[in-house]
Formats: C-alpha cells, sequence, structure tokens
C-alpha cells in the first residue's frame, strides 16, 4: 500500500523511454508536477525489448519504494519513440529495430505485474502541455512541435489527442522536413539562425496550410534559444514556447495512463 496522504486516483507514475536515458517519476496530475526527484538508467546498448523492459522494471521498483509512491496496481504510463498502434510499435527511433511489431503494453505489463499504457514520446509531451502548460485552455487544433534530433509531432483538436501525427515526416520540396528543419540539421549544416528560420518557415507554412491550428506550442531542447529563431518565422497562428521541459513525457505519459485506464471500465 502506498503511504501517501494524497488520493491516489491523483498521482502516477510516468516513465520516458529515450534512445540515451530511461527515466521516470511519480507524478501530481491535479499540478502536472513530479513529486521528488525523477529518477534515471542509462539506455541499454542494445536496447531490445527484454533489456529495456528490465530497465522500467527497475525504475518503477525505486519509485515505488518511495513514500509518496502511488498504489502497487495504480497503472504505469510509459512513452516510446515510435509510433504506437493499440500498444504495438510500428517503428523504432533509437532503439533496436527487434521492437517493431512488439505489442509494447503486453511486454511491460507482464513484466511489472500491473497494467502498463503507452504512447507515442510527442504526443506524451503534447498531451502534458495542453493539459498542465502554454495550451491549456485553447480552443480548436493545438500544434506541439519538438525540436531535436528529428521533428517530434501532437496534434490536439478542443483537448483530444489525435494519436501518432508523424509531422517531421513530411516530404517538404522533395526532402524529409525533419533533415532539414530539426535541431540536428541546424547542427550538421552549421546555419546561422536566419538561415535555420528559412527552413522553419517552409515547414510551419507548409503544416499551417494542411492543419490551419490555433496555436503552435514548440519544444525541444533548441526552444531555449527561440527568441533567436521563432520571431524571423511568418504564420497566422500564434507560436509559443513549451512551458513543460524535460519531464512533459513522464507527466504526460502518466495522465494517459489514468486516462487509459478509465476508458477502459
Amino acid at each position: 500500500m502506498s503511504n501517501s496522504a494524497q488520493d491516489p486516483a491523483t498521482i502516477a507514475i510516468g516513465i520516458d523511454i529515450g534512445g540515451t536515458g530511461i527515466k521516470g517519476g511519480i507524478v501530481d496530475l491535479a499540478r502536472g508536477k513530479l513529486i521528488g526527484d525523477r529518477f534515471r538508467i542509462d539506455t541499454p546498448k542494445p536496447a531490445t525489448p527484454a533489456a529495456v523492459a528490465e530497465v522500467v522494471a527497475q525504475i518503477v521498483e525505486e519509485l515505488s519504494s518511495r513514500e509518496d509512491a502511488p498504489a502497487a496496481n495504480t497503472p504505469v504510463g510509459v512513452t516510446f519513440p515510435a509510433i504506437i498502434h493499440r500498444g504495438v510499435a510500428r517503428s523504432a527511433a533509437n532503439v533496436d529495430k527487434s521492437w517493431i511489431g512488439t505489442d509494447v503494453d503486453s511486454l511491460l505489463t507482464e513484466r511489472l505485474g500491473r497494467p502498463v499504457h503507452v504512447m507515442n514520446d510527442a504526443d506524451a509531451a503534447g498531451l502534458a502541455e495542453v493539459r498542465y502548460g502554454a495550451g491549456h485552455g485553447v480552443d480548436g487544433t493545438v500544434l506541439v512541435i519538438t525540436l531535436g534530433t528529428g521533428i517530434g509531432s501532437a496534434l490536439i483538436h478542443n483537448g483530444v489527442l489525435v494519436p501518432n501525427v508523424e509531422l517531421g515526416h513530411l516530404e517538404i520540396d522533395s526532402a524529409v522536413a525533419e533533415t532539414k528543419a530539426s535541431a540536428s540539421a541546424r547542427e550538421r549544416d552549421d546555419l546561422s539562425w536566419d538561415e535555420y528560420a528559412e527552413r522553419l518557415q517552409r515547414f510551419f507554412s507548409h503544416v499551417e496550410f494542411l492543419l490551419s491550428p490555433s496555436l503552435f506550442v514548440i519544444g525541444g531542447g533548441i526552444s531555449k534559444r527561440a527568441g533567436d529563431y521563432l520571431p524571423k518565422i511568418s504564420v497566422n497562428a500564434p507560436m509559443v514556447v513549451a512551458s513543460s521541459k524535460n519531464n512533459a513525457g513522464i507527466v504526460g505519459s502518466a495522465l494517459q495512463s489514468v486516462i487509459s485506464e478509465q476508458l477502459a471500465v
């Protein structure tokens, strides 16, 4: 049993699986904030399903031992860097290709002995941003775009997530968008901020034409330098910087785990 004095329905564990690290935390879902520190372990190499499941179990075990942990049967939310369809990985980014076709929900549920709900990592960040961050209370379509190694994207319409929208893989000018406009592409091509803004302009103009969002929320590590490039981009929808930082995946996955469990009842 949990020793937490909080309502167990308002706290959950979220795990964020990345290419270099796997991190988790206990989330206060009323505020969208972590209770206590994150716990992180390096992603195993190779990042096979069995190896990653073992690390996730170690993280959940550590978090569950804390005084503020939710009850032992509380569902766990997990992000994964892939297209996730009904709990099954349909792609694999920065993890072993053997994940493709793996039922990640079932694998982790069996290993942890408790319900697990898996979602795409960008979707988790988007969900956190709309529930608790810069997209909170915005009507219509909110697009959360993360600029990093690739371009992650989450589409939320009137508070409802549309999963697995891979806008970074749009082809623009005969090239996949993220190969030209990701943060890593800026570094690779040694672009000035003006040059990078030109590439982002092409991407955001095309996305706006396709989806007519009410708001763009820009995340990823490079969002710390947003003042160097966002003012140079001209679109109709407002563009704001994400307010949730490195914990967005943990918070969003924890939230989704509770939502999914409620929908299953």
